[in-house]
């Protein structure tokens, strides 16, 4: 009777190979790693986005703010979220990829209270109804006296 010998699979490679290794590389060295760039902020939330805006020679800052509606992140940790806002009545959606140079910088303006991780609901709802429930935060001893 033969024995079947166990090997452990190579951790180093992950699922994909060693290719996510090499284009973790690679990210790094075009500087494209922002870890601690972003707040920490969840679907729900109500953030502003500063995007860069090209227009000719100049560049600018115009603020995006909306709520939060998804997050996604892929094997290197890197991702993207969808912004979702009110312009004249109609519903504006934007995904900004969080590696992007045309995101200068994420505020998180207020804590939402939702019990889901994909707010897409959100688009079938009008007026009232699609807002969500603030998360009010406790207040310490220093900011009662103050």
């Amino acid at each position: 009777m033969t024995q079947k010998i166990f090997k452990p699979k190579n951790s180093t490679k992950g699922k994909y190979g060693s290719a996510v290794g090499l284009v973790q590389k690679l990210m790094n060295v075009a500087g494209l790693s922002q870890v601690g760039k972003f707040p920490d902020f969840k679907p729900g939330d109500t953030v502003k986005v500063h995007v860069r805006i090209k227009e000719g020679d100049k560049e600018r800052i115009q603020i995006y703010e909306g709520v939060c509606i998804k997050r996604k992140s892929n094997l290197q940790g890197i991702g993207s979220f969808t912004v979702r806002k009110m312009s004249h009545g109609t519903g504006v959606e934007r995904v900004f990829q969080e590696n992007s140079p045309k995101v200068a910088k994420v505020e998180r303006v207020q804590s939402g209270r939702v019990r889901r991780a994909k707010l897409y609901y959100l688009r079938n709802l009008e007026g009232k109804a699609a807002k969500i429930d603030r998360k009010l935060e406790k207040k310490t001893a220093k900011s009662a006296k103050a």
